[in-house]
């Protein structure tokens, strides 16, 4: 019974619902509204024959009578030819005259007592078949006074016939149409769902070893269509990021295996044979050195992949042109040691909220790549407020430059420019450093000439 549970059979068995109870309620008014309207049609045409027949009856020295010879449309006879029964009565209630083919039926008195009262009104006299004989009765004044009572009465059979008929009508048409919208409902959901069908389809042939299959479905701006366009960008962005981790994952592999491949050949070289002490002792420096760089790099990665989704939460006041200018400062004798001239341009006031640790890390993670790439010449620091409250941070030097196809690379995890540009690090400070800009709502911007020098712009809010 899954068939049951899906969408096209319950929005066929809804609309099928639906639709039985709204012509079920539609089929209930038109019946009883007809019902009132028949009735309502046959009620008039009785109280305008008694209205007329009322002009026929004279009284005289008390004897109630007929009088046949009026015109035609007033006579008993063309009454009687509508397929009326007309009864007279005088007011005791005793019949009088009787024209048409209801006059034996029995009289109800209480009827009769209403009209002697002056009242006129409807009354249902039922005949031996059962069906209803409609009878209209009404007082006949002279002076004043109830003289005679008036009773005119059709056969109501037509009436039922009709609503018998109509009945019938409804209990075939209803069903009728509700089965052809349940089976359009499920053709329509079915057309409708189509999509939805190819979309699981396709997400059951995809796996996380291979994200480069899309739904491709045609182009059209519904739900469906809206649903498609962006599980494909999903797609996408998953594609994107997957291959970024694997090339992480393969960069990183690649930058761990140097250093232990490193120390496995010192050890390797060592044991082969006694050494000196100085050998020895050279030895150990170039393990530290090693270990060095794997504790940095270990450092890093774990760094990149704690701020993966997971930015700093320490949020603080920071007086950024003071910490600045301590970077500066504690930058400073590196870059003398390499006989680089490292300038400070900082404005007082500089303020914003933030990790000002982060912060400290972004700049001399910049510093650093500046003096390391700058063989002479000079470094400025400079800084200032932008439109909007922001700041603006700028590293600049003399240094070797950076080829123009190499700079939308730089901020890749693991990503050297060249030879030249690697002496030292695993090419994880620029992507730490725009990390660090991202949490503090900024960026990082470059630019760049060969053998000219590199400017790195900093903005934070």
């Amino acid at each position: 019974m899954k068939w049951l549970k899906t969408l096209r059979v319950r929005f066929a068995l809804w609309v099928g619902l639906l639709l039985f109870v709204v012509l079920v309620g539609f089929g209930v008014y038109v019946y009883f509204r007809m019902l009132h309207n028949l009735t309502s049609a046959v009620d008039d045409y009785l109280r305008l024959s008694a209205t007329q027949a009322m002009v026929a009856v004279e009284v005289s020295n008390g004897q109630i009578t007929f009088d046949s010879s009026l015109p035609e449309g007033v006579a008993a006879a063309n009454l009687v030819q509508r397929g009326l029964t007309i009864r007279i009565f005088d007011p005791t209630g005793h019949m009088v005259q009787s024209y048409g083919p209801f006059g034996y039926y029995p009289v109800d008195q209480k009827v009769l007592a209403a009209s002697r009262g002056g009242s006129a009104g409807f009354s249902i006299i039922y005949n031996a078949a059962g069906d209803d004989i409609r009878a209209y009765t009404a007082p006949v004044f002279s002076n004043k006074q109830v003289v005679a009572i008036i009773q005119v009465a059709q056969d109501a059979g037509n009436i039922q016939d009709t609503m018998d008929s109509l009945g019938i009508t409804l209990l075939l048409v209803i069903p009728m149409i509700v089965l052809i919208a349940g089976v359009g409902g499920y053709f329509l959901a079915s057309r409708a769902l189509a999509p939805i069908d190819a979309i699981t389809r396709m997400a059951h042939r995809i796996s996380a070893e291979d994200l480069s299959k899309r739904l491709d479905l045609p182009r059209t701006d519904d739900e469906v269509g809206r649903l498609a366009s962006t599980l494909d960008e999903m797609l996408a962005r998953l594609d994107h990021s997957f291959q970024r981790e694997r090339q992480f994952t393969a960069d990183a592999s690649h930058e761990l295996r140097t250093p232990l491949t490193a120390m496995q050949t010192i050890l390797s070289v060592v044991r082969q044979e006694r050494r000196t002490q100085a050998e020895y002792e050279r030895a150990f420096d170039d393990m530290a050195e090693v270990t060095d760089r794997l504790n940095n790099l270990t450092e890093n990665l774990l760094d990149l992949a704690r701020r993966d989704g997971h930015p700093s939460s320490v949020q603080e006041p920071v007086d950024l042109s003071n910490l600045l200018r301590d970077v500066s400062d504690s930058m400073r004798p590196l870059a003398e040691e390499k006989g680089l001239a490292l300038e400070c341009s900082v404005p007082d006031g500089l303020a914003l909220t933030g990790d000002s640790d982060e912060l400290i890390r972004l700049f001399v993670n910049l510093l650093d790549n500046a003096i390391q790439y700058t063989p002479a010449g000079r470094i400025a620091l400079s800084a200032g407020k932008t439109r909007g409250n922001g700041m603006m941070v700028c590293v600049a030097d003399t240094g070797v430059g950076i080829a123009p196809e190499h700079l939308p690379k730089i901020f890749d995890r693991f990503y050297r420019v060249d030879s030249s540009r690697a002496r030292r690090g695993a090419g994880l400070g620029l992507a730490i450093a725009q990390e660090i800009a991202r949490e503090h709502s900024g960026g990082i911007k470059v630019r760049s000439e060969v053998g000219q020098g590199t400017s790195f712009t900093v903005t934070l809010q």
